[in-house]
């Protein structure tokens, strides 16, 4: 693009900085925006990631079409799928009525889903599969329906971070970042900071007739000094607040406020280092919701002992067995690499007593015959997939 045309768009769209970063942020969006090739937009909050995905959808075969920006994390988790997807009447409480979600409302234009990484993972399984086929049910029902929407996701957080952490699916995220369009942070283009700060009390000025704010050199170093952990947000704030509280009402004669950096230091908060993104403090190796899962799954493997503790007694293999537990696999999904480990019985009675996996199967035959050989039925007694009983039963059969 030429310079010329970058500040045509920028008119248009009201961003202000000339920045290297940022322009080049601009023109990644408009390169892409004639392909539904699939953008995040990335960088910390405050940054004005909301205007990547405007220019992009009118700047694309879609502009016709109809455009949402929809905060995920603002979203109840309880009714995301709805909101996302729809709902048929009665699907749920509350649900008088069926409802059209934001894909079905889109069909052929575009959807910004800001703050990508507070989805559920529920949701994102659901998300990876219309970005894939097109493909969505609402909530209640069966019936597979299509909408063809371009999806532009945005992040504060490091998506890759949460990857690792098993917050995000690995596949979704992959999926999303085809081209990334990294948005920077206040700090990184200081060079346009007295400029933004110039347009919003200029904007303010205009808007409650008062006296525009005008900022001395040591004022304009003291702006550029301070790192502005909200960004441009916190900026236009700070702006608003030094011109209503220092400017008056325009007379003849006076159409200028200067500030110096004695009255601008009062409205520059100190620093905390907790609160800039750069250096985020994490004050437990565990969040409260994982801390919560470690410990739900350390009682049911309590349980599960007390379990295998009485099924070898009653199968009268001795008072002082012990069980060494593997680590638990994953219950929701068990794929086909995934082996059941091991499980052996130190037995410290005599060789003559039974295996760990002789009374495994034992209790297998004891509940296949109580559920008159359903499997299902007695693969849930089990807490195991139908797959691994599946297994187990062909090493019995050798």
């Amino acid at each position: 693009m030429t310079n010329q045309e970058l500040q045509i768009l920028k008119n248009k769209y009201d961003i202000i900085g000339n920045d290297p970063a940022l322009n080049r942020a601009l023109e990644i969006a408009v390169s892409v925006a004639p392909t539904d090739i699939s953008v995040l937009v990335t960088g910390e909050s405050g940054v004005g990631k909301e205007n990547i995905p405007r220019i992009i959808h009118q700047n694309s075969p879609r502009r016709r079409g109809k455009y949402f920006a929809i905060n995920c994390g603002a979203i109840p988790e309880g009714t995301v799928d709805s909101e996302l997807f729809g709902h048929e009447k009665g699907s749920f409480t509350g649900a008088v009525e069926m409802r059209r979600g934001y894909f079905e409302e889109a069909d052929g234009g575009t959807l910004f889903l800001d703050e990508i990484g507070e989805l559920p993972m529920a949701t994102q399984a659901k998300l990876l599969r219309v970005l894939q086929s097109g493909e969505f049910i609402r909530v209640g029902s069966s019936k597979v329906m299509m909408t063809d929407v371009r999806v532009i996701a945005a992040t504060n957080v490091d998506l890759l971070n949460a990857v690792s952490r098993g917050k995000f699916r690995a596949d979704l995220y992959f999926r999303l970042n085809s081209v990334v369009i990294k948005m920077p942070a206040l700090r990184e283009r200081p060079a346009d900071i007295n400029l933004l700060f110039r347009k919003f009390a200029s904007d303010f000025s205009a808007k409650y007739g008062m006296a525009k704010v005008a900022l001395t050199e040591d004022a304009a170093i003291l702006l550029r000094k301070y790192r502005w952990p909200g960004n441009i947000r916190q900026l236009k704030n700070i702006a608003e607040a030094v011109s209503a509280l220092e400017s008056s009402k325009m007379s003849p004669g006076v159409d200028k406020c200067v500030v110096d950096a004695d009255v601008l230091s009062k409205y520059i908060p100190k620093e905390e280092p907790n609160l800039l993104p750069a250096t985020v403090q994490q004050q437990d190796k565990f969040e409260a919701g994982e801390r919560e899962a470690i410990i739900r799954t350390l009682l049911q493997l309590k349980q599960e002992v007390d379990y295998l503790k009485e099924v070898v007694e009653s199968a009268g293999l001795g008072r002082r067995t012990s069980v060494a537990i593997a680590p638990p696999m994953p219950q929701e999904e068990e794929v086909e690499w995934q082996e059941d480990p091991e499980e052996q019985v130190i037995d410290d009675d005599g060789p003559e007593e039974m295996s760990m996996k002789e009374a495994s199967f034992e209790l297998i035959e004891k509940v296949l015959r109580k559920h008159g050989g359903n499997r299902k039925a007695a693969a849930a007694e089990l807490k195991i997939s139908e797959r691994t009983l599946y297994r187990k039963l062909k090493q019995m059969q050798k």
